[in-house]
């Protein structure tokens, strides 16, 4: 089949009432648009793993905090729907905002699926508040919508990646999640729509993040544990162009913060480079 665009709600739903009759599985993934080379990894594995692929194209104006650049996202239908069929997309499903938030006024009048404090007050959590309501509230519409038997996220968004996986657990949502490796440019920085906002001098600098995260690897690799000294050996490898927002580590399974690695760790980063937010992670093995 051709690859179709949906904007309603009910189109959808009826599409893939009779997918589901044929008794077709269904793949969903999530996207902001500004399709590049990391979401079409998560593209091809959900069509490597369904019948039917379905991708959403929606910039969530209910995750984005005040003062950040939900306004200024790129919005690029046209390049995505190529980026998607490349892909083996069948459906993008491009709602506008009075189409998942009718007559919306104002965020406090929505029903909001929130999740724990204590695994939001940390990280991206902390800087971008009711930022992780907004993500699980516009996923848990898109499942409710779509039905997917499958949907694919990217290990770069960790902390959100974590957050879905339990609320879909805590919530008894039918849908299995699928963990799809974080993607880097060649140079080693992670991809993300936002940076084609990096000057040349800019990605340069941002460079220093990933190149950062390499070097606590190694250094772990070679003995060291405690996450103070791996701290230390970030600040020695980041420019000083670029704003640290946080280092963290925390337990892979808990998302708890540790000071000494004696299990599965995620080292993730937050920081800015000139007006651009950029995070990455790794995850040390022990």
């Amino acid at each position: 089949m051709s690859l179709v665009v949906i904007n309603k709600i009910d189109e959808i739903r009826e599409i893939i009432k009779e997918y589901k009759k044929q008794g077709k599985s269904i793949a969903l993934v999530p996207t902001m648009g500004c399709l590049h080379e990391g979401h079409k990894s998560l593209m091809e594995k959900a069509h490597s793993i369904a019948d039917i692929t379905v991708i959403s194209v929606f910039v969530n104006p209910i995750q984005f905090c005040p003062g950040e650049d939900y306004d200024r996202y790129p919005r690029t239908l046209e390049q995505d729907k190529i980026v998607a069929e490349s892909a083996g997309v069948d459906i993008i499903f491009a709602p506008s905002v009075n189409e998942m938030y009718p007559n919306l006024q104002k965020f406090s009048d929505l029903t909001m699926v929130v999740p724990p404090y204590e695994l939001t007050d940390i990280m991206c959590g902390k800087s971008r508040v009711g930022h992780f309501d907004g993500v699980e509230t516009v996923v848990t519409k898109l499942f409710n919508i779509v039905q997917p038997d499958f949907a694919c996220f990217g290990m770069k968004d960790i902390q959100q990646l974590f957050l879905i996986k339990k609320m879909v657990k805590d919530l008894n949502i039918p849908v299995e999640i699928i963990d799809c490796p974080l993607v880097r440019e060649e140079s080693g920085l992670a991809l993300s729509s936002r940076n084609k906002y990096l000057s040349e001098t800019e990605k340069t600098d941002a460079l220093t993040i990933s190149k950062s995260l390499f070097a606590i690897k190694e250094s772990f690799k070679i003995g060291i544990k405690y996450t103070k000294k791996l701290f230390d050996v970030c600040l020695t490898n980041l420019s000083k162009n670029v704003e640290l927002e946080y280092l963290e580590f925390v337990d892979a399974d808990t998302f708890k913060h540790t000071d000494t690695i004696n299990s599965k760790t995620i080292c993730a980063i937050a920081a800015r480079v000139g007006n651009v937010r950029l995070i990455d992670n790794i995850i040390l093995e022990v």
